[in-house]
């Protein structure tokens, strides 16, 4: 399992366009096989710093997940919102693998 960790440098007078855009994923994404965890946006401390974080099996299954999603009507919308809005100013995008095992899960090794 892999874990998309997207880092979004937003203009902080267009939060509100960030927040359609992040709406309109968490009904997208689900529909082709990623696990949302969710869209956050700024709420204390930076206003300029936003995140969406995802699940997949693999790259190959984000290489697939990424071609559906350019090809849906809701998806090819949301991409051209976003760039008519300008609201994203950057956009970084890291794959991670979890490397600790959850609360209670290997207890007892040394």
């Amino acid at each position: 399992m892999i874990t998309c960790f997207i880092r979004y440098h937003i203009d902080p007078t267009k939060r509100d366009a960030f927040e359609q855009y992040a709406r309109n994923w968490g009904q997208a994404i689900p529909r082709f096989g990623a696990n949302l965890f969710g869209y956050f946006a700024p709420h204390e401390g930076s206003t300029t710093l936003a995140y969406g974080v995802y699940s997949l099996e693999n790259l190959a299954a984000y290489e697939a997940y990424r071609a559906r999603l350019s090809a849906d009507p809701l998806g090819q919308e949301n991409y051209a919102f976003a760039q008519r809005e300008k609201f994203i100013l950057r956009e970084d995008r890291t794959f991670l693998k979890l490397a600790s095992a959850p609360h209670g899960q290997g207890e007892g090794r040394e």
